[in-house]
């Protein structure tokens, strides 16, 4: 009979959990802090709603949905406003709509004559990445050191607040790596790729529809505990994992499984017979996210989209910007706009920790200049992150090498969450619906 200790009520954990429950499994969520949600956390405050970690998801695939129509909470997504789908780069000071279609792009002063024909290019490179090829060597290959210094360097900072010269292709995009591998072009591979995905139903990242919740993104994790009761343990910390003939001793029950579902950094805390020590070297940088409040018309820009990011070459404090405001409705009282900054991560992870009031100073600004703000914030919430993020860094095959080595020798223990299956919300709901079936099938 399966009995399953979960060590982790984050989303991946909480969903591993819902899921073992439905198919009748017994399982318990062991959870050291008094909450659950890990990094994503909703507060509403001065009419404002703020979001801490996560500030939407990504529908890229059926089991997405049919989690969320299980839960009973469809009724409770909110889709993004139409204007959302715009999304603005800094180049030369100034922030620039990016192209949607080839079209778009033909006409956009995003990027420069010379890079635009450097793209058409790309469907005749001959040359295919391999493992330990980073992000920044691949793109520069395929489509030119414009392209990465204005696309893909802002789009890593603002995904994963990481560096595409320490990231690697392969793992940290796997998509896009596969896409050079079986097509050998990324743009044939993005139109005859697009077919493949059709018949597995699933929706390329940039088509996925973006939603969040009536109540911010805590909705999500808060239903999944409601629906799990008194499987869950608050402030329950777990010290160690102890083999025994028929299983594995939790803070003295014993559990046929154990799902591994807090981040990497804090396993090798854990006292296991297994070595965890080496995901300590798994670099997470730190991120702060500030959320000021304005009033709509305190900036030149019209704030009309998703957000801005800042390529590094801008030499700029922040990463970019956020406009939940003008992402979905009821974020900011009425005639105000909310914005969410972000600083730090892998290009200069000591800004996220640095003093409170000088960081907003240098934070706004960046907002005079490059979005013509011209008052102070009505509003002000920070949220530090000291370990945000799972670089997916060159090399990051021996981390995943190693938990399937553990799996393997060790019949229960099962690794799940960002640091595995990819870092987005979609990935982390993945991750655990998948970690449960894997239980689930080892029963049948």
């Amino acid at each position: 009979m399966k009995k399953v200790a979960i060590i982790g009520a984050g989303i991946t954990g909480l969903t591993a959990a819902y899921e073992l429950k439905e198919k009748g499994i017994d399982c318990t969520v062991f959870e050291a802090s008094d909450r659950v949600g890990g990094c994503i956390k909703t507060l509403r405050t001065d009419g404002y709603l703020v979001e801490c970690g996560p500030n939407s998801i990504l529908d890229t695939h059926p089991d997405i949905g049919k989690l969320i129509a299980r839960l009973g909470i469809e009724g409770n997504k909110l889709a993004g406003k139409p204007e959302a789908n715009n999304r603005f780069i800094v180049r030369n000071g100034k922030p620039i709509a990016l192209p949607t279609s080839p079209p778009a792009l033909l006409m956009s002063d995003a990027f420069s004559a010379k890079a635009k024909w450097r793209l058409l290019k790309e469907p005749f490179i001959k040359s295919k990445s391999n493992e330990q090829e980073s992000l920044a060597d691949f793109v520069v290959r395929r489509l030119g050191q414009e392209f990465l210094d204005y696309a893909i360097n802002p789009f890593v900072s603002g995904v994963y607040a990481g560096d595409p010269a320490k990231l690697s292709t392969c793992y940290a995009f796997p998509k896009l790596y596969a896409l050079e591998q079986e097509y050998g072009s990324l743009i044939k591979g993005a139109i005859q790729g697009a077919k493949a995905r059709k018949k597995r139903a699933e929706t390329a990242s940039k088509d996925a529809r973006m939603f969040t919740f009536d109540d911010g993104m805590q909705v999500l994790p808060n239903q999944l505990a409601a629906k799990l009761g008194d499987a869950i343990r608050l402030n329950c910390p777990v010290d160690g994992l102890q083999c025994l003939e028929d299983g594995w001793q939790v803070n003295g029950e014993v559990f046929s499984d154990v799902v591994l579902a807090i981040p990497a950094y804090k396993q090798p805390e854990l006292d296991t017979p297994f070595d965890l020590d080496l995901f300590s070297e798994i670099e997470y940088p730190a991120v702060t996210s500030l959320s000021l409040g304005f009033g709509k018309n305190d900036f030149s820009h019209r704030l009309n989209g998703f957000g801005v990011l800042i390529p590094e070459v801008e030499k700029r404090f922040s990463l970019g910007a956020l406009f939940p405001s003008s992402i979905f409705p009821e974020r900011a009282p009425g005639g105000m706009a909310l914005l969410t900054v972000f600083v730090g991560g892998s290009r200069a992870p000591e800004r996220a920790l640095m003093d409170e009031d000088e960081m907003i100073l240098k934070v706004i600004e960046d907002l005079r200049e490059l979005l013509g703000l011209d008052a102070e914030p009505d509003f002000k919430h920070v949220s530090v992150w000291p370990k945000a993020i799972p670089q997916y860094t060159i090399g990051y095959e021996r981390f995943l090498k190693h938990m399937k080595e553990i799996e393997t020798n060790y019949k229960g223990i099962h690794f799940a969450g960002h640091y595995r299956d990819g870092i987005s919300v979609s990935n982390s709901i993945l991750s655990g619906i998948d970690v449960a079936e894997r239980i689930v099938g080892a029963t049948e």
